[in-house]
């Protein structure tokens, strides 16, 4: 582990080769799970002004779930979004390749919305753990869901830090990042990885 203001961050972020293949994964991992993607209190007024613009365009199952049970549920660590019978975010929408995209994402790219989708979700593989004023961030590496990403990381070499650059740039700002680069070449260097 290693410690870069107030987030204490494990080796494997640092170490890890990753970037997303959805054309491989097909965005399994806004299909697979054992609950919806985390998201704060600041993030669900963004979210159901989301659902408003863009429930229309969802799956009827989708739009049933959430009249029926909310958009947001009540989480075991935090509220998290919904999900379709245990499998799909009810913002998911698939494209003519079978691959899950994120309605959110989607609007955000065709400039109709201005956020481009929940932190965790823009954070994953790596989960946020809130402990008092520290932060502690973890690699949540599902083989099955990251195997693409994973391969085309090692393919390509990619460090899953580079990949992220814009998710923790969003949560924590351009100096910390900066400083988490720094930190995790240090930590490859103590590894042996070159660099």
């Amino acid at each position: 582990m290693f410690q870069v203001q107030h987030t204490v961050i494990s080796d494997d972020i640092a170490t890890f080769r990753f970037a997303c293949d959805l054309a491989r994964c097909k965005g399994n991992c806004c299909v697979v799970g054992d609950a919806g993607a985390p998201v704060t209190q600041n993030e669900i007024p963004v979210l159901n002004k989301a659902w408003k613009l863009l429930q229309d365009e969802l799956r009827p199952r989708a739009r049933e779930i959430v009249r029926a049970e909310g958009l947001i549920k009540n989480g075991y660590k935090a509220p998290e979004l919904n999900c379709t019978d245990g499998a799909e975010c009810v913002f998911v929408t698939y494209d003519t390749a079978g691959v899950a995209i994120c309605a959110i994402q989607q609007a955000w790219m065709e400039n109709r919305f201005s956020w481009i989708k929940p932190l965790s979700c823009h954070l994953f593989p790596v989960r946020v753990l809130k402990v008092g004023n520290m932060e502690y961030l973890n690699l949540e590496y599902v083989p099955s869901l990251c195997g693409p990403g994973c391969e085309r990381g090692k393919s390509e070499g990619i460090y899953l830090a580079d990949f992220l650059k814009d998710a923790l740039t969003r949560a924590y700002g351009a100096a910390w990042y900066e400083e988490f680069l720094s930190a995790c070449e240090d930590i490859r260097v103590k590894n042996g990885i070159v660099i």
